[in-house]
């Protein structure tokens, strides 16, 4: 019975401090948002300023502004892309990972199947669940 009700007072202790946690984060999330929408209007500033002088850089006493371009790249069509990437021996272009969730299916629904070099690090986790 005691053991029961350890773990009952560490249940309901972890769920305190998940709750506060989870508080903090909310509250730190709105005024990181509100930070960073001052930002994004600074930053247009900056940019128009940068352009309306044609300069790729302004040094000022408190610190060099910089504009650079940045690029992303993305497809909706992955079945031209894989032959793309075949034909041009350009596998690099593709990130080295694993799907986790995939593979993890995968492995359990093909037992005998392990391919080659593949590393497995398991661990038990505890999860926690608020009573309704």
């Amino acid at each position: 019975m005691s053991e029961e009700m350890s773990v009952d007072k560490l249940v309901s202790i972890f769920i305190k401090m998940r709750d506060a946690r989870d508080e903090i984060k909310r509250e730190a999330d709105d005024k990181i948002k509100d930070i960073e929408a001052q930002m994004n209007t600074v930053n247009q500033k900056l940019l128009d300023l940068l352009g309306d002088q044609g300069a790729d850089s302004i040094k000022t006493p408190h610190g060099t502004v910089y504009r650079t371009v940045k690029s992303r790249y993305w497809t909706n069509d992955w079945e031209s892309l894989y032959d793309f990437i075949a034909e041009s021996d350009a596998f690099d272009l593709l990130e080295k990972r694993i799907h986790q969730s995939n593979m993890k299916q995968f492995l359990e629904e093909n037992p005998a199947l392990m391919p080659k070099g593949i590393n497995v690090d398991s661990e038990y986790q505890v999860v926690v669940r608020r009573s309704k």
